[in-house]
């Protein structure tokens, strides 16, 4: 179905905003000269475009109160996570919006190239008019996705594969994984750019992973004499769903006390977290598949501290490329992930110390190298330290819970879930001391 076809069936529930209409096309006054409206609606868009990336409010406003201060208004925000109220004084009027996107999502590559527009502005578009800054907008905003839905489903395949292994999969379960969410990541690839709603996008994805799996391993058991052992790898298959962004920028907005973003990215992951859950629960039941433990592999330290290595890596780049990341700060962010989760799981298996704890300083360890490559390369740190995170959320955790809640087993389900709940937590708040050490801004309230 195109994207015509789309407009066809159904009118857009969201109007598109004429920002051109702003400015005056063959006017020459300088932004810096023009009028309050005009310089809000610069302002409000690239606040707008920021929040179509995935970050949060904290970068979002820092945006556009850089924009505002150069161009001599005062600008008060409220973001949240699709929309945004902001008010632009200078002195003599006021001029009040309020801005919504019409879907969440991630882009890190947009987002990289906002952050240099933001950089640059004092230097060269502060010196241009309005319709040229529009123009420049409206480039920017071309920006879709640098991958097909086949490259994001490999890219998916990788990470499942990657996580696989880390959770204590072997190479059967790693190879089923991999191709089972290659196919889930395809579909929900597919539904995204037909527009489907988000119940039925992670239904249908979810499903087709659990029912690819199972039936990879039923294909396997019938005509390699495959073990049913190894059907514990189904809940890896279903672990690109894992919302990474909205689950850390939802902690980072909280700790800066942006309630009304935190509160919203929050609830938005769990929506994503109990849906998903929910419909691999049911798949499980109809396939009769059960989340049991994986067969111990038996390596020595050093090659399980190699392989952790190839397949944090592995993991992370395959998230990162997910999140719309160019390969060259997919691979940085993965280098990070390889370090910062492998030390997490060693922490965890010779130094004795609980999953949480470990969780922070794996994500301590994600946010100070990120810090120092930021400050080399001028890579948004969000999108080095998210994708070198979600590979530590406990997706494994959830799921068991909810699926012993649905079977009521009411003590294994709140030790998974007072488990998983632990280390969720302590993800974020380890990116926050990272940023506090790092960023002086970051450090204050005001």
């Amino acid at each position: 179905m195109a994207k015509n076809d789309y407009i066809e069936i159904m009118e857009k529930n969201h109007m598109e905003i004429p920002w051109h209409d702003y400015t005056e096309n063959d006017s020459e006054v300088l932004i810096q000269q023009a009028g309050l409206i005009e310089k809000a609606s610069v302002v409000g868009r690239v606040g707008l475009i920021m929040l179509s990336c995935g970050t949060g409010a904290w970068r979002v406003r820092t945006s556009m109160n850089r924009l505002s201060k150069e161009l001599g208004v005062t600008c008060t925000v409220d973001v949240g996570l699709m929309s945004i109220e902001f008010n632009c004084f200078d002195g003599k009027e006021c001029v009040s919006q309020s801005l919504s996107i019409a879907n969440t999502g991630v882009n890190t590559s947009k987002l990289y190239r906002m952050e240099q527009f933001v950089n640059s502005f004092p230097s060269q578009e502060a010196h241009l008019t309005g319709e040229e800054i529009h123009k420049r907008l409206d480039e920017i905003e071309q920006i879709h996705e640098l991958y097909s839905p086949v490259k994001l489903g490999l890219a998916a395949a990788l990470a499942c594969c990657g996580f696989t292994f880390l959770l204590g999969g072997g190479p059967v379960e790693m190879i089923f994984a991999f191709i089972a969410a290659g196919v889930g990541n395809l579909i929900r690839m597919k539904l995204i750019k037909h527009h489907y709603t988000l119940f039925l996008n992670i239904a249908v994805s979810i499903s087709a992973a659990c029912l690819t799996y199972a039936v990879c391993l039923h294909m396997a058991e019938l005509l390699l004499h495959v073990s049913a052992v190894h059907e514990a790898g189904y809940i890896c298959s279903m672990l690109f769903i894992i919302p990474g962004f909205p689950f850390i920028t939802s902690g980072i907005d909280l700790a800066k006390l942006d309630l009304r973003s935190g509160l919203e990215r929050l609830t938005y992951s769990i929506i994503i977290v109990l849906g998903a859950t929910m419909f691999a629960w049911i798949m499980a039941l109809l396939l009769k598949l059960q989340p049991q433990d994986f067969v111990a592999l038996h390596l020595g330290s050093m090659m399980r501290l190699v392989l952790r290595l190839i397949a944090s890596f592995c993991g992370v780049f395959g998230f990162s490329i997910m999140f719309n990341s160019s390969v060259y700060i997919a691979a940085t962010a993965a280098c990070i992930g390889a370090v910062a989760n492998t030390l997490r799981l060693e922490l965890v298996d010779y130094a004795g110390m609980p999953s949480a704890a470990a969780a922070f300083i794996g994500a301590l360890t994600a946010g100070l190298l990120a810090s120092i490559i930021k400050r080399d390369h001028g890579y948004p740190r969000i999108s080095l330290t998210v994708p070198s995170i979600v590979i530590m959320v406990p997706g494994l955790y959830l799921y068991r819970a909810i699926y012993n809640f649905g079977i009521m087993s009411l003590t294994e389900a709140v030790l998974w879930f007072a488990a998983a709940i632990m280390i969720i937590v302590s993800l974020p708040l380890g990116l926050i001391f990272a940023r506090i050490l790092t960023d002086r801004t970051f450090r204050y309230c005001s």
